[in-house]
């Protein structure tokens, strides 16, 4: 007869479950909720935190006292910005912070309330309509936050005979968005079309499925290959969704994103942003067809349950979105200042791995001395962004680094020079 064991609390003894299988109870000591967060191994994440705080090393959390885009400062120690971002840098365009302004002196600070509610404003509207006009699509709803965004968008679409199907780099809200809706799941390596058409041949026909992937993945820096996968969509009967997080005001006309970049929005289901990154605020937006956006703002629970996005963040974003299609010659800037970083890291020696885009990994492959060589960066002059499990896999520890239009070259051309001596120094080249 089969059986298994379940340990409980102040219980002890044997029966049979509902299916006739036995079932022996064990008794355990009580533990406190808080436990874990006093006492804990060397497998936990705090513990390396712990270490790493102890040696001067633990490289989160840092409070800037001030930052001017490009460059931050921090203990009155300016250090150059690589990783931000603010890819165009507009947080500190005068239009974008004179909107801010004007909206908390017409609208004041919080809107108070859900969109279901009292807290839709007319900005929110005319913010949403102007994204759908930009966008080519039909119907745009803004969220608080972008991760609301992901997380509201894939569990409100998807039930439990669906199937969501991902791309193993895909942002973790897409991933947690998908936990929230208890549907079907299938993974497949980064960008491989071979792996995706395997995990897209094992769904059953009937069900529902959707693909979601990143237009420019957050930590490579590469783009995700559209044409392949909008076949592969068509040719199983799937949907598809875009996170442009990274991507919008960075690729395609005027900065539209992925699907534009490829000439193939009308083929893009549903294309997701944040406002937190090319457009200097906060907040996330799903555009597509208005059907479906209906549908969306009626089923996401992020959405229904989440006070709006602020006034000032609202009216931010707003003012990002006419600067961006107003001054193209910032998205310019931005990829002449990539290109040059790019190229000169890897005439040094440094492993980039694939990127193409204003986001560049610096591949160190070692838990502590990506630290080490952060730290000495930092120390020298240049913030970067220590990545580390479970963000990346073990044996892909690296440092982030993403650039912003308003980069001067000799910026550029001193943070090459702080890495040489850096990499020199570490090792690393």
């Amino acid at each position: 007869m089969s059986h298994y064991t379940i340990k409980i609390l102040k219980a002890k003894g044997h029966y049979f479950d509902f299916f006739g299988k036995y079932i022996q109870f064990e008794e355990v000591t009580r533990m406190d909720l808080f436990e874990k967060c006093y006492n804990y191994g060397p497998e936990s994440p705090l513990y390396d935190a712990k270490i790493a705080t102890e040696k001067g090393l633990y490289p989160y959390f840092i409070p800037f006292e001030e930052t001017e885009g490009t460059e931050v400062t921090y203990n009155g120690r300016k250090l150059i910005m690589l990783g931000s971002n603010n890819y165009l840098g507009l947080t500190h365009h005068p239009k974008v912070r004179e909107a801010a302004k004007k909206a908390i002196d017409e609208y004041g600070t919080s809107a108070t309330g859900s969109r279901f509610m009292n807290g839709t404003l007319k900005i929110h509207r005319e913010l949403e309509d102007a994204l759908a006009e930009f966008l080519h699509k039909e119907s745009v709803i803004v969220f608080s936050t972008g991760y609301q965004t992901n997380l509201g968008t894939i569990s409100a679409l998807l039930e439990p005979n669906d199937y969501a199907i991902m791309d193993t780099e895909d942002h973790a809200s897409i991933v947690d968005g998908w936990k929230m809706s208890h549907s079907r799941f299938m993974r497949f390596n980064h960008n491989d079309m071979d792996g995706l058409e395997r995990a897209l041949k094992k769904t059953d026909e009937k069900a529902g499925k959707l693909i979601v992937v990143d237009g420019i993945y957050s930590m490579a820096g590469d783009i995700a290959p559209l044409g392949k996968i909008i076949e592969l969509k068509k040719k199983y009967n799937a949907r598809l969704m875009v996170d442009d997080a990274h991507a919008i005001g960075v690729i395609g006309e005027k900065g539209r994103g992925t699907a534009n970049y490829f000439n193939l929005e009308d083929e893009t289901d549903l294309i997701m942003g944040t406002f937190s990154k090319s457009f200097a605020s906060l907040g996330g937006f799903i555009a597509g067809d208005k059907e479906v956006i209906e549908y969306v703002k009626h089923f996401a629970r992020p959405f229904i349950f989440s006070a709006s996005m602020t006034p000032a963040s609202a009216a931010a974003a707003f003012a990002s979105l006419k600067i961006m299609q107003e001054e193209p010659g910032r998205i310019e800037h931005l990829w002449t200042i990539s290109d040059r970083m790019r190229t000169g890291l890897k005439e040094l020696g440094f492993d980039i791995g694939s990127s193409n885009t204003p986001i560049i990994p610096v591949y160190i492959r070692d838990r502590w001395k990506t630290v080490m060589v952060w730290k000495e960066l930092f120390d020298m002059g240049v913030y970067v962004n220590p990545v580390l499990p479970p963000a990346v896999k073990p044996k892909d520890c690296l440092l982030r680094t993403s650039y912003i239009a308003t980069h001067t070259e000799e910026q550029i051309d001193r943070a090459l020079s702080i890495f040489e001596a850096v990499g020199k120094k570490c090792g690393i080249i």
